[in-house]
């Protein structure tokens, strides 16, 4: 298994993930894909969309293994959700 080396800040990822997103991959996108997850490597602008982060992260990794991952949630403001209600076996 081959270990990940992050190139980037949280930062400039946050930069190059959004710019990307929000500029080449938006205007391509219909309504049939809002709620899956899309994996965008932030160096080649490549992407692939599945239904899960880890599906998509496989997807990317296969196509290119040290990919530097930005994860979005197509037509949502966030990727994941956190629940704030604290479970009551807790």
């Amino acid at each position: 298994m081959s270990t990940q080396t992050l190139r980037y800040s949280p930062k400039e990822f946050f930069s190059k993930g959004t710019q990307i997103y929000q500029e080449q991959i938006i205007p391509k996108l219909n309504k049939d894909f809002d709620g899956k997850t899309i994996a965008i490597d932030i160096e080649t602008g490549k992407f692939e969309v599945a239904d899960t982060t880890l599906a998509a992260a496989e997807k990317m990794f296969n196509r290119i293994p040290d990919a530097q991952l930005w994860f979005e949630r197509i037509g949502a403001a966030g990727v994941h959700k956190f629940n704030t209600v604290r479970p009551a076996y807790l």
